[in-house]
């Protein structure tokens, strides 16, 4: 029995397509919706799964012709985020069997697979894990330096064979160690969800992270991109959360926040408490917003702002997250960029022995928010160039 699934987001299309193969269905896919076409044509399939929102051929465009062009009655389902009742009544008013709503889980959509078209002749029993299908794609760039004893491969593993639609970007800074080969180990097989971007030269945190998220921007499936620490102080289910509040508000870019509260597991060495604490007020001074955490190694953006926040090279090493904030107040203005940024509590952090940020590390922090006070002096750039800069970033 024959599949055919058409997504423009290939995140989605793979797990779904893993799955119905190991239980024995011939399965194609096509993230071109005009390609799908063809290829219904050709592969005569017993079934599509056809997402909505897709560019130039919708999915609504791809029922009208299977049903009205074509005069077919294969069963179509439908796989979609939109869940506007207009359009899900449209949907069946065209023919479409059933109509899916993400996110939803691999076990719900291969039952109702089998209640359309059945099971295969030849099946086999696979793993029912819960897989979840989300609506959104997300892109994660996690520097890396010398991280090849750190390196928590097994818990990156699993978060992305049970959430789909992350795409990890390992960003490896220079590492004088294995840093490189363990990648590369953990990569493969999973090409399609992992990426290895490798920095010959070791240019610091700042200039990793500034790489790996203007290479990812460059992929048109994902739809938010951000950063995480790769000793994963942050948990992932906490990064996950962030990309829930970004997507369900206007915000374009939400920030971890390490905030001592109860319910949270947040560990702090004492000393470094009171420099955070000292650091914080000068960092308030300099943005003119009121955040309590801004050097929290997770945070995740909407893409139309990444060229903003990283095109140019930053002035510093480690409080680049500061240099962010203040780009986008000085693009934008401060009071819309107070809108545009959310601060969001995590539920655990854990300080990670072995951290690259020493104490005397922490004392040079002072100066270089100088520097940047310095740096950012000026009340607003060139909005032109900037918009140009971005144009050029996101089309490189």
């Amino acid at each position: 029995m024959k599949v055919l699934a058409i997504d423009d987001q290939q995140l989605v299309l793979l797990p779904l397509q893993k799955r119905l193969t190991e239980l024995g269905y011939e399965v194609k896919i096509e993230t071109d919706s005009q390609k799908g076409l063809e290829t219904f044509k050709s592969f005569n399939p017993d079934l599509v799964i056809v997402d909505i929102n897709m560019p130039i051929i919708s999915g609504l465009d791809v029922v009208k012709y299977i049903r009205l062009t074509n005069n077919s009655q294969t069963p179509i389902m439908v796989l979609s985020g939109n869940t506007q009742d207009s359009t899900i009544t449209e949907g069946f008013e065209l023919g479409i069997n059933d109509y899916m709503k993400k996110p939803l889980s691999l076990n719900e959509i291969c039952a109702r697979v089998k209640r359309l078209i059945g099971a295969p002749e030849i099946h086999n029993e696979v793993s029912n894990n819960q897989v979840m299908i989300q609506e959104r794609c997300v892109g994660v760039v996690i520097p890396c330096y010398n991280e090849e004893e750190r390196l928590l491969s097994t818990e990156f593993l699993n978060y992305i064979d049970k959430y789909t639609g992350y795409h990890l970007c390992f960003v490896n800074d220079g590492s004088k160690d294995n840093t490189l080969q363990v990648l590369k180990d953990l990569q493969k097989g999973r090409e399609d969800f992992i990426t290895v971007y490798d920095c010959e030269k070791n240019g610091g945190k700042a200039e990793a992270v500034r790489q790996g998220m203007l290479f990812m921007a460059q992929k048109e499936d994902l739809d938010y991109i951000g950063f995480l620490d790769a000793d994963l102080s942050t948990d992932l289910r906490d990064f996950d959360d962030l990309v829930k509040t970004i997507e369900t508000s206007k915000f374009k870019i939400v920030s971890g926040s390490r905030i001592s509260r109860m319910g949270a597991n947040i560990t702090k060495e004492s000393a470094r408490k009171i420099i955070s604490l000292t650091i914080n007020f000068i960092i308030r001074k300099i943005l003119k917003m009121d955040f309590k955490d801004t050097q929290c190694g997770a945070k995740i953006f909407s893409k139309d702002v990444i060229g903003i926040a990283f095109n140019e090279k930053f002035v510093t090493q480690w409080i680049f997250d500061v240099e962010i904030f203040k780009r986008m107040s000085q693009h934008f203005g401060l009071k819309q960029a107070k809108a545009m940024l959310c601060e969001q509590p995590l539920k655990r952090w854990i300080h990670a022995d072995g951290s690259k940020l020493s104490m005397k590390d922490s004392v040079k922090i002072v100066m270089q928010l100088g520097q940047i006070a310095w740096v950012y002096r000026g009340k607003s750039k060139n909005n032109k160039a900037l918009n140009t800069n971005v144009d050029l970033a996101l089309n490189s």
